[in-house]
């Protein structure tokens, strides 16, 4: 387990009846810490990875079946999610909000949720 996504998770302040939405989740190490907080809420992630998406699905399987959480291969750019709103938005190690946090803001803005937190954390790989 890794001890940088684990310190993530708990700054995210995650409650069980958040609807979060992971942006570039990676091998899915940070969805499953979450969606073991869940109970009413759910997780959607989403990387560019079609391999990655398929490692996370994976990892979470059990969370899949359950419906607390689906994995999407899409671009940031492309995603569309509709109607949904989510609570917590959130991305590690994601260029575009570290880069661009205004560009990034604007593209999650149609699924915010009033009050939701959108939470971004960028750090030298080591």
């Amino acid at each position: 387990m890794s001890a940088r996504l684990a310190a993530v998770v708990s700054q995210l302040e995650v409650r069980p009846s958040d609807h979060v939405l992971e942006i570039g989740c990676g091998h899915g190490v940070a969805a499953s810490l979450i969606c073991e907080i869940l109970s009413g809420g759910t997780l959607t992630a989403v990387d560019r990875s079609a391999k990655m998406v398929e490692a996370a699905t994976r990892r979470n399987r059990a969370h899949v079946v359950s419906g607390r959480a689906e994995f999407l291969v899409a671009d940031l750019e492309d995603l569309r999610l509709g109607d949904r709103r989510f609570t917590l938005v959130f991305a590690v190690r994601v260029g575009l909000f570290h880069r661009e946090p205004s560009q990034a803001r604007a593209y999650v803005e149609p699924w915010l949720a009033p009050d939701a937190r959108v939470l971004s954390f960028f750090d030298t790989p080591g």
